[in-house]
């Protein structure tokens, strides 16, 4: 299978998501490790959604000879990104709760993974607690946890194009051969 015109044109836009996700993700380190904002657990669970749609968009990128690997790595994009959806979702939701309904603060990712179950601490990362709800930074009058919901949506639906898009192109290539 040889790359034709078009799907080179999708490898841009894998490039671009792998370039995104490096920029999210640097950033929310320099929060992290310069301005010193200790991600919450819904944090930590929404970087291991944007290094798996990373990951997704450099498969594709390597593959980029086979349209098929391609559908398939949009498709898993997608899925990511909606992983992403729900937890950044949940983060929004909590940062909008009442004050007195916003659950306790755990003890801490750290603590959870040395003292308790693992499949406890993977209910950790995807419930959140307390400190998911307190909002340190925002931009443009959005928190963290809003811009994430933004990107991971943008992400959903540039893997629901990409897959249509190449699904097309495979159906064009077959119909002239």
């Amino acid at each position: 299978m040889s790359t034709s015109r078009s799907s080179f044109s999708a490898i841009w836009a894998w490039l671009l998501a792998i370039l995104a996700v490096a920029g999210l993700l640097g950033y929310g380190y320099y929060l992290q490790y310069v301005e010193y904002l200790d991600p919450c657990p819904l944090c930590i669970t929404q970087r291991m959604f944007y290094m798996l749609i990373a990951a997704m968009a450099l498969i594709a990128v390597v593959g980029k000879r086979f349209v098929r690997l391609q559908q398939v790595m949009a498709m898993l994009l997608s899925l990511a990104a909606v992983g992403g959806i729900s937890t950044a979702g949940r983060q929004v939701w909590l940062q909008h709760l009442p004050p007195d309904q916003v659950p306790e603060c755990g003890l801490g990712l750290q603590y959870w993974l040395e003292n308790e179950p693992f499949l406890s601490t993977v209910a950790l990362l995807f419930k959140g607690d307390g400190n998911c709800a307190e909002v340190h930074w925002r931009f443009l009058t959005l928190s963290i946890g809003e811009w994430s919901l933004l990107w991971f949506i943008g992400f959903v639906l540039l893997g629901i194009f990409l897959f249509v898009r190449l699904g097309r192109e495979a159906r064009a290539r077959r119909a002239s051969v």
